[in-house]
C-alpha cells in the first residue's frame, strides 16, 4: 500500500471556504442542527464528496456517509460533525470533518484498494445547542438513544425535536435504525480541537486522547407561584428564581469538592418580567466527571440541594433527565498508535489525555474502538467566534491524523482477525 499523506493546505483552504460562508473565520458560525442554514452547509460538502468521486447518503437518523470499498466487507470510519453552536467557532466540529473529507479524498486518488473500506461520516447534531440533547446522530447510530427522551424536547420557539427533525426527512421513532451502518466497523478515528487550556498550558500542539467524560444533564424545575413584586411580603413568596438561585451556588460548590465541573447554562423563568414574582423556572445543568462514582456523588448532591432549595421557597421540584453519558475510554492499542503518529508528525509523545467536552467519538467509543488526537486551542476557548489554532499546529495535527489512518489501514489484520470489532 503506498504511502498516504494529507494535505493540510487543502483542509484549511475547505475551512476557510466553508467559514466565508457565515461571513469568515471568525464572524462566527451559522450551522445550527436542523435548519436550513446546516442544510444548505450539507449540499455545499456533498458537492465537495462528489469533487472527490464520491456519493453521499443519509442514514435514518440524519448522519452523512460517503463509502470507499476495501478489499474485505470491513472498514476504518473518518468523520466529525458539521454542526454549530450559535456564532461558533470556524474549528470545532468541521477541522476534524474536514480532515476525514481530505482523507477520502487521498485515498481515492490513490486508486488501488486498501485492506478494508473507508467510511466517512458527518454527525447528525453532535452540539445539541437547539434542543440541548447532544450527540443524537451518533447516539441513534449506536444504539443509546431512547426516541421518548427526545421527542417532546423544545427549542426557544416551541417547536419540538420531532418535528423539526421531520422537517429534515427523518423519523425520530426509526432513527436508531442507523446502528446498521456500524456493522463491520473495526475502528473509528476523529480528530478536534482541545477546546480547552491543557495543551496550550504545557506547550504541547497536539495530543492522543485517552477517553471523554461522564455526563450528567438534567432539567431542573421549580415550580412556586406567580406574584406581584409590589404586593408579595418577602417572606410569603413561593419565588422559583430564589430557589434555582440558591441551587445554582450550592451546586458549584459540589462540583468543586468532587473535582468535577458542573455548569448551569441557562435558568429560564415566567412570567419572566419585572414585575413579577417567578412562578416557574427551569434549570439547565451540566455535570461532567471522568470518576463516574465522582459523577454519582456529584448528582446525588444535585439531587438533594435542589429539593433542600424548592422545600426553602416553597416550590415543588420536577427532574427530568436529557442525557446521560458513562465516561468512555477509548481503545489503548489505537490510543498508542495516534500517539506514535503525533511524534512522527513532529509532535511530542506526552501522555495522553482526557477530553472534559463530549464528542461523537465518546457514543461510537462504547461500540467500536475508537481514538482520537487534540490539537491546541490557542486561545484556550470554543463555542465562541474567537476560537483559533495556531497554523503549525494544525498542520501537525492533520498530519497525524493522516499517519495514524495510513497505520490503521496497514495493520487491518490484526484489527479483523484479533476480533477488534465489537459488532
Amino acid at each position: 500500500m503506498s504511502s498516504l499523506r494529507l494535505d493540510p493546505q487543502a483542509v484549511i483552504g475547505d475551512l476557510d471556504e466553508l467559514a466565508a460562508r457565515s461571513g469568515g473565520r471568525f464572524a462566527g458560525a451559522k450551522r445550527l442542527a436542523w435548519t436550513p442554514q446546516w442544510l444548505e452547509a450539507r449540499s455545499w460538502l456533498r458537492a465537495k464528496l462528489a469533487e472527490a468521486g464520491l456519493e453521499a447518503d443519509e442514514d435514518p437518523a440524519g448522519n452523512l456517509w460517503a463509502a470507499i470499498d476495501g478489499d474485505r466487507e470491513q472498514f476504518l470510519i473518518v468523520g466529525s460533525h458539521l454542526d454549530a453552536v450559535p456564532d461558533g467557532g470556524w474549528l470545532d466540529g468541521a477541522l476534524g470533518l474536514l480532515t476525514a473529507l481530505e482523507t477520502v479524498r487521498q485515498v481515492k486518488r490513490r486508486g488501488s484498494r486498501a485492506p478494508i473500506g473507508v467510511r466517512f461520516v458527518d454527525w447528525a447534531d453532535e452540539e445539541g445547542a437547539r434542543f440541548g440533547r447532544s450527540l443524537l446522530g451518533s447516539s441513534a447510530c449506536a444504539g443509546t438513544l431512547d426516541p421518548d427522551d427526545v421527542r417532546d424536547l423544545t427549542d426557544a420557539n416551541g417547536v419540538t425535536l420531532a418535528v423539526a427533525l421531520a422537517e429534515c426527512g427523518v423519523d425520530v421513532d426509526g432513527a436508531c435504525a442507523a446502528t446498521e451502518r456500524l456493522r463491520g466497523a473495526v475502528a473509528y478515528l476523529e480528530l478536534h480541537i482541545e477546546q480547552g487550556p491543557v495543551l496550550l498550558d504545557s506547550g504541547r500542539v497536539c495530543s492522543a486522547v485517552s477517553g471523554t467524560f461522564g455526563l450528567e444533564r438534567h432539567l431542573m424545575t421549580f415550580v412556586g407561584q406567580a406574584a406581584h413584586a409590589g404586593s408579595t411580603p418577602m417572606h410569603l413568596r413561593q419565588d422559583s428564581l430564589a430557589a434555582a438561585a440558591r441551587a445554582t451556588l450550592e451546586i458549584r460548590e459540589s462540583a468543586i469538592e468532587h473535582g468535577g465541573v458542573a455548569t448551569v447554562g441557562q435558568l429560564h423563568s415566567t412570567p419572566g418580567v419585572i414585575t413579577a414574582v417567578a412562578g416557574r423556572t427551569e434549570m439547565q445543568l451540566d455535570q461532567r466527571h471522568l470518576d463516574p462514582d465522582e459523577l454519582a456523588a456529584m448528582l446525588a448532591d444535585a439531587h438533594e440541594i435542589c429539593r433542600g432549595a424548592a422545600e426553602e421557597f416553597n416550590c415543588t421540584l420536577a427532574v427530568r433527565n436529557i442525557l446521560r453519558a458513562a465516561p468512555t475510554h477509548f481503545e489503548a492499542a489505537l490510543v498508542e498508535i495516534a500517539r506514535h503518529s503525533v511524534r512522527r508528525a513532529g509532535g511530542d509523545e506526552g501522555e495522553p489525555i482526557p477530553s472534559g467536552p463530549l464528542h461523537d467519538a465518546t457514543e461510537i467509543g462504547r461500540v467500536v474502538p475508537t481514538a482520537m488526537i487534540f490539537v491546541q486551542s490557542d486561545p484556550p476557548i470554543s463555542h465562541a467566534a474567537i476560537e483559533d489554532s495556531p497554523q503549525a499546529a494544525l498542520h501537525i495535527a492533520i498530519d497525524a491524523y493522516g499517519r495514524t489512518v495510513e497505520e490503521l489501514l496497514a495493520r487491518a489484520d490484526d484489527l479483523t482477525s484479533k476480533g477488534v470489532s465489537r459488532q
